[in-house]
């Protein structure tokens, strides 16, 4: 399948109705990521697309990036992560999108970056526990965005 025939990823993920999806609006929707190692590993999607943050009007720039500041805000808040990554990249994926990531010390990678080489296998226990405040995650960035 060529580039220009393949399904968009983003664009499928947002159609279908997931558990993934915590926030949207008529510009934006917020997923979390479904990463076993990374327990509240967040996603900011722009909804069309539109492949450089350039490419939006400066009101749409800001809306995203506030979404990204209160979303990285909500996971420092409920997470309690050592850093928090966030990043921008996505070369085969035509829409803007940031990656919002909760960094601890005892991660797979850390202290590399999430797509270096591992450095340690994953601590069940401290996954586990992790995983138990994405409930607690999905309201706080609900409440956030919505007020």
């Amino acid at each position: 399948m060529t580039q220009a025939a393949r399904p968009c990823d983003l664009c499928t993920l947002l159609a279908a109705p997931s558990d993934a999806l915590v926030w949207h609006d008529d510009k934006l929707s917020v997923v979390l990521v479904n990463e076993a190692s990374y327990p509240g590993f967040v996603r900011v999607v722009w909804n069309r697309h539109v492949k450089e943050m350039t490419d939006l009007a400066p009101a749409d720039r800001m809306h995203v990036m506030n979404a990204v500041w209160q979303v990285e805000a909500a996971v420092r808040e409920v997470m309690a992560p050592e850093k928090v990554n966030l990043a921008s990249f996505g070369n085969m994926t035509p829409h803007v999108h940031w990656h919002v990531i909760p960094r601890y010390t005892d991660d797979v990678h850390f202290p590399n970056p999430t797509w270096g080489e591992a450095q340690r296998a994953p601590d069940p226990a401290a996954l586990a526990a992790r995983s138990a405040l994405l409930v607690q995650l999905r309201a706080s960035i609900i409440a956030k965005l919505s007020s």
